[in-house]
């Protein structure tokens, strides 16, 4: 069985790998400053930064900007912190730096080899001559995913915010023009910080966003995609998939985008367009964000179905006529047992529980 310690261990590798490519790809003095407050957190990120480091053959020339390389990063996040960090900064370096130079840059080299943490191994390695490579426009990709009842929350590099909900997948590619973020499962709400001259784009199956400056949130559901304005404008028009008519994939003439306000929503199917907002209560579509779902007067078969998206027992309704019955409240998505006593307290409800799902039928 894998631990708390060990989840915790992995996801801030990930973190650490994710950090290491968004550097690698170039990073702006906000991106930097984020990286090196991430380093700063905790001695186990600086050393899984490092581990991921010294898996990289080629760390010299990945991080040849002399403001935003690795070492001088760490070398910041050293010099600019203070408190229990600074201590363990202190107890690091201690029995390196009084080394001589030599027997030092033997040190980091074996701490190299056993992957162990060290700062003296970035130091030396920085040393080292590297021969210079072409300058294409910088691109990266980083991965993120949710598991069934999982949510995370993201820092971007360009310090917009990423949260994903339950049963998610996401793809993040940085270049110098564009930000553009692949919604492939799930549903992902975006804090997204303004760039003049980079866009910031969502692309979910049949329907792409672009933000002009605001939080919003985009559901991918199989067939369709469904984008919620909490606040400022986004835009949004059918993805380049739609773009092709005949059997030839020709080109077809670009569709007018639709633009949703603070409150406003649009559900895009595959084939059809253009698509009309609504009006909706942000708070309830992305009332996930806390852990809850929200419904008024909504059937119970779309309730059930939403809380199944988190809960680890699924939810059966085994009585077609119950599918219709209209409940409202505010359930937490992490409370089978409440959301049971409330099933239960329905007239002319029963609910069953047994080891591998919970039913719920007429009386």
């Amino acid at each position: 069985m894998i631990t708390n310690d060990e989840q915790t261990r992995a996801a801030i590798a990930a973190q650490a790998a994710e950090w290491f490519v968004a550097n690698d790809a170039g990073l702006d003095e906000r991106g930097s400053a984020a990286l090196v407050a991430w380093l700063r957190a905790s001695p186990t990120h600086v050393e899984e930064f490092l581990r991921v480091a010294g898996v990289a053959r080629d760390l010299g020339a990945a991080c040849s900007h002399p403001a935003h390389s690795a070492d001088a990063l760490l070398a910041r996040a050293r010099t600019e912190t203070d408190g229990p960090v600074e201590s363990w900064w202190s107890r690091l370096l201690a029995p390196l730096t009084d080394l001589p130079a030599p027997r030092w840059q033997t040190a980091a080299v074996a701490v190299a080899a056993l992957g162990v943490a060290s700062v003296a191994l970035l130091l030396s390695w920085n040393r080292l001559p590297v021969a210079p490579l072409p300058a294409p426009e910088a691109v990266s990709a980083l991965h993120y995913s949710t598991l069934h009842g999982e949510l995370q929350t993201h820092r971007l590099a360009d310090n917009s915010v990423l949260h994903l909900n339950s049963d998610t997948d996401v793809t993040v590619r940085y270049s110098k023009s564009e930000r553009l973020v692949t919604l492939t499962s799930g549903e992902a709400a975006f804090e997204v910080t303004h760039e003049s001259g980079r866009a910031f784009r969502v692309l979910a199956g049949p329907a792409q966003v672009l933000d002009l400056g605001t939080r919003f949130d985009v559901r991918r559901e199989e067939r369709s995609a469904v984008v919620t304005v909490v606040e400022g404008r986004v835009a949004v028009a059918p993805s380049a998939t739609l773009g092709t008519s005949g059997a030839g994939g020709t080109q077809a003439q670009p569709q007018q985008p639709v633009e949703l306000g603070a409150g406003q929503q649009l559900s895009v199917a595959e084939g059809a367009w253009p698509a009309t907002p609504v009006s909706v209560d942000p708070q309830r579509t992305t009332a996930w964000l806390n852990r809850q779902i929200m419904f008024d007067g909504e059937p119970l078969e779309r309730v059930v179905a939403e809380f199944n998206r988190y809960a680890q027992k699924p939810i059966e309704i085994t009585s077609p006529a119950l599918r219709d019955l209209e409940i409202s409240g505010v359930f937490s998505v992490d409370d089978s047992e409440a959301f049971i006593a409330f099933l239960r307290s329905l007239e002319g409800v029963q609910v069953e529980v047994t080891d591998t799902r919970i039913r719920v039928s007429q009386k």
